[in-house]
């Protein structure tokens, strides 16, 4: 419980802290365009830190399934609400590149942002684990903080089938969301993200995120960077486009009807490229 505790505060402080980041910069700089790579930068690293601290929490300290599950969806939920409209995933820039909605630059430098946010959680969650404020974290420290087994636990071809299908549905989600009322739509992804971990976790972690995966999973041994690079970069490319090419092309040839008009994009928002 006091392993537990320690955790969850650390996840508040990241929170806050990179909250309290955002919050300047759009103070500061409230009508700079570059202000939304900051936020990119921001955010993503939030989602990386505290999806290190919650894999620790599974992996090291065993939380029940239940325990990890509810933990999954309010930190999702957290991270919908706060992220000030930052993507926090490279095959979700590449899509709103698709719909018109990013620039070619401006989606290039947002996958920039997220890759370089998601080494610097890397980078930094270590010298929060080394000041062993739980035994946990200590625990962690004195094995050199090393990820020891690979979280890949099926054959290559299996597991990037896996991440291609999460990629697939939560795209998918992502792109029907504006049909539900505005106040669910944060808790809807969160449930979905949920329960995509709990299906695929035991078998990938579930990541669906390139640079989410290049943060936590990459440094794991047991495979090698080409190996993770084709079950977590290619494989969710290729459910992201599975799930426009459905529902944007094969779907609309059939019925003669656009999933998304043309003048949304996959927010529900009008489109409006960014620079």
């Amino acid at each position: 419980m006091a392993d537990l505790t320690v955790s969850l505060s650390l996840l508040l402080v990241i929170v806050v802290f990179s909250e309290l980041a955002r919050r300047t910069a759009l103070y500061l700089f409230p009508n700079r365009n570059w202000i939304s790579y900051v936020l990119e930068l921001i955010s993503t690293f939030q989602l990386c830190a505290c999806t290190h601290e919650l894999k620790l929490l599974a992996e090291v300290r065993g939380l029940e399934p239940r325990t990890a599950l509810t933990l999954t969806y309010l930190i999702s939920v957290v991270h919908g609400l706060s992220f000030h409209g930052a993507i926090c995933n490279p095959t979700g820039a590449l899509e709103q590149l698709w719909r018109g909605a990013l620039t070619r630059g401006c989606a290039l430098t947002r996958i920039s942002c997220q890759l370089i946010a998601a080494v610097a959680a890397r980078r930094v969650m270590p010298h929060a684990w080394a000041l062993a404020l739980s035994d946990l974290h200590a625990q962690h420290s004195d094995a050199g903080f090393k990820c020891t087994n690979s979280p890949v636990n099926a054959p290559l071809l299996q597991a990037a089938a896996v991440e291609l299908s999460c990629a697939f549905v939560m795209h998918t989600a992502v792109s029907r969301v504006e049909k539900v009322e505005e106040k669910y739509r944060v808790p809807a992804i969160a449930a979905v993200i949920t329960t995509l971990v709990y299906a695929g976790g035991h078998l990938t972690g579930a990541v669906f995120n390139p640079a989410l995966a290049l943060s936590v999973q990459f440094p794991c041994a047991g495979h090698s960077f080409a190996e993770y690079s084709f079950v977590y970069w290619i494989g969710p490319i290729l459910g992201m486009t599975g799930s426009l090419l459905l529902f944007d092309k094969v779907i609309p040839a059939i019925s003669g009807k656009r999933t998304i008009p043309k003048h949304l994009n996959s927010n529900g928002l009008k489109r409006k490229k960014m620079k």
